[in-house]
This record gives C-alpha cells, structure tokens and sequence, in this order.
C-alpha cells in the first residue's frame, strides 16, 4: 500500500432520511496523520457525516474509504476508528484503568500487554499515576486526556470526535484547544472533528471543510478560509465581518460599485467571480480591515469612506471593538480598535472617520430570494 496514500477518503458519500437529504454528495480526503476539521452550523449534516464514517448509519450513496479500503457495511467495531464523544461517556463505575483497558480486554489483550500500553497512553496524556481514581474525581480537562487515551490505546488508524469541546466552560476549552493540538501531534493520528465553533476548527486544523445544507462549500486551511473565501456562506461563517446586501452599479476588471439596500455605495473586489451590473451580491469587510481615523484626512486615500458617529465601545483587550454607527443608514460597522493611544478614549456620539480599499472588501453573487 502506499504509504502517502489517504487515512481517509469518502466518495460521493449521500444520506437521505426518507425525502430530506442530510449529506449531499460529499468527496474529500484526509491524509495521513493530519488534523481535519468540518466546521458547519447545527443541522448541516457535520454530525450525521462523522456517524457514516464511524458506522453507526450506512451512507443511502457513495463509498467511504480508511487505508485505501472500502467499510461501508463494515460494522463499527470492525472499522479501524474510534470516537470521543460530546459528553466523553467515561464509566462511573471504573477506575481510570479500568476505563482506558476496557478496548483491550474486548479485543482479548493479556493481562501484562494492558497494564503497559494503560501506562504507556497515560504517560503520553501527561496523566500517569492516575490509574486508581475515579471518572468524578478528575478535572475536565482530565476527563478529555482519559476519553482520547482509552481511544488511543486501540490504535485506530483514525480518531474521530464530535463537539468533544462543547461542555467544557470557556477558559477550560481555549487551553484543551492547545491541549487537543498538542495530543495529535503525539500520537500522529489523523484526528476528524467536528465542530460548529469557527476558533475551534481555525485554531486546531491542518485542514478545515465549512458544511452547509449537506455539502461542502469549501475545503482550505484556515488561513485559506478567513483570507480568500470562495463563498458568500464561507465569508459570513468564518470569522467576524460587515455585511451589506445590494446590486451591482458599475463593473471594473477585478472591482465592483455596489449600491446597498441601506442607500450607501461601496467599491469590493469580486475574487475571480463573474459578476454583471443589476445582480444581487452580498459584501464582506473585517473589522481588522478597516482603518479608523480622528479626521477626514487620515483615511483620505481609502476608496471606501464613511463618516460616521461612536456608538458602542466594547472593550475585550486587544479585540476591542467600536461601533460605527453610518448615519446614512444608521447601521453599525464593527471596526478592530489599533492599540495606539489616540484610540485609547472613544466616548460614545463622537465622530470618527472610517475607510477601507477595494480589494479588503469582497463579494458574492447571491440569489434575489435571500436578498435582505
């Protein structure tokens, strides 16, 4: 076989639930030990994909493939993966050890053989000496490490987890994000994860796939997701942006003149897409991407220009943001305050100038029906 060859690859994959199709023809691959994130909102197939791949639901269509080898119909404790879940489903009634060589003892280990791979998986989660505690007399960060080590003691040539992250409290989960990170690269598995949390999947992943409505709307690395979005769905998703709505005025080699649903006009680049005068297009601009300014002249070279009034400051260290209220509209743009110190004391009603150049805004074309 060869040794560069995928860990993972689903072909085609379809699940239809009578006349509703949650996964619609999905195609991707995972190579090997890589870390690769499908990051979508609740209900856009993410979870239902991830129990295909683990065998807990058969796909109606298409073909799921670990090592290069076909387990559709394979049951899920004859597929080389494992899977942590949300809640971890650790035993109360076990001990760690007897938690983490639960797999083993199923699979008809010795003795010996398990109590040296327990030893040597908890020495890998940074846990050793944790053997004889209980599930409830663990942090949860803890918790997380047994639910990956009682996976990773199998071995399974792909680990999968859903939303594993979702009830941890905020702090704790920013430093499993790490943790999580840190372990893959340990093990050198491929790990699969599903999540609905953008920070989770950008910070983590090799690779990230944003779902939506059953499909893939696109498959990139983090980087490639926040900067170069190839979808109005995938600009809105990842990330934090200003959004406006409107129809295309004038059309220029790599720009367009837009004239909003809130009456103002502004100039975005169209990313490679054909884009005609009288369509609907939606725009996007980054907070980061706008510059912020006490006077007229200090955004003067910005193609986009609005003077406007402070209406919230919120204040979150070096994430703080202003509101621009635009009283053309009365929208607010969301702009990334500079950590400089003339920006240090925005009081709410002052006026301020905002700008950004064409190509820090981008748009899509987008159907009349969802026009707002």
């Amino acid at each position: 076989m060869n040794e560069n060859a995928s860990d993972l690859d689903c072909i085609k994959v379809n699940k239809k639930f009578g006349d509703f199709t949650a996964v619609n023809n999905v195609s991707f691959s995972v190579p090997k030990g890589s870390f690769f994130s499908i990051l979508g909102p609740s209900g856009c197939g993410k979870t239902t994909l991830l129990r295909m791949v683990a065998g807990f639901i058969e796909p109606s269509a298409g073909d799921i493939l670990i090592k290069g080898k076909s387990v559709v119909n394979e049951p899920p404790n004859k597929r080389p993966v494992n899977m942590v879940f949300q809640h971890l489903a650790l035993f109360p009634m076990m001990n760690i050890y007897e938690n983490i060589a639960f797999g083993l003892k199923r699979r008809g280990e010795d003795s010996a053989t398990i109590k040296q791979k327990v030893g040597e998986v908890l020495e890998r989660v940074g846990l050793p000496g944790v053997e004889e505690r209980q599930a409830d007399q663990l942090s949860g960060g803890q918790k997380q490490r047994i639910a990956i080590a009682r996976c990773m003691v199998l071995d399974p040539d792909v680990l999968l987890l859903d939303e594993p992250l979702g009830a941890l409290d905020l702090k704790l989960r920013e430093h499993m994000k790490v943790e999580l990170k840190k372990l893959q690269s340990e093990f050198n598995t491929t790990f699969i994860y599903i999540t609905h949390d953008q920070s989770e999947a950008l910070v983590m992943s090799d690779q990230v796939a944003v779902m939506n409505e059953g499909i893939f709307e696109q498959v990139g690395t983090s980087r490639e997701l926040y900067y170069n979005p190839k979808t109005a769905f995938v600009a809105g998703f990842v990330g934090e942006s200003n959004q406006w709505s409107g129809i295309v005025e004038t059309v220029k080699k790599d720009s367009v003149k837009i004239r909003t649903n809130d009456g103002f006009t502004l100039i975005a680049q169209t990313n490679g897409e054909v884009i005609k005068k009288g369509q609907n297009v939606k725009a996007f601009v980054r907070p980061e991407s706008v510059l912020l300014g006490l006077k007229a002249n200090d955004i003067a070279k910005m193609e986009n220009k609005i003077k406007g009034v402070v209406g919230n400051v919120l204040f979150n260290g070096a994430n703080s943001r202003v509101l621009v209220r635009n009283p053309k509209d009365g929208a607010e743009i969301d702009v990334a305050i500079p950590q400089t110190g003339e920006f240090a004391s925005l009081n709410k009603g002052q006026e301020i100038h905002i700008g950004w150049q064409h190509d820090q805004a981008t748009c899509f074309t987008v159907k009349e029906d969802i026009q707002q």
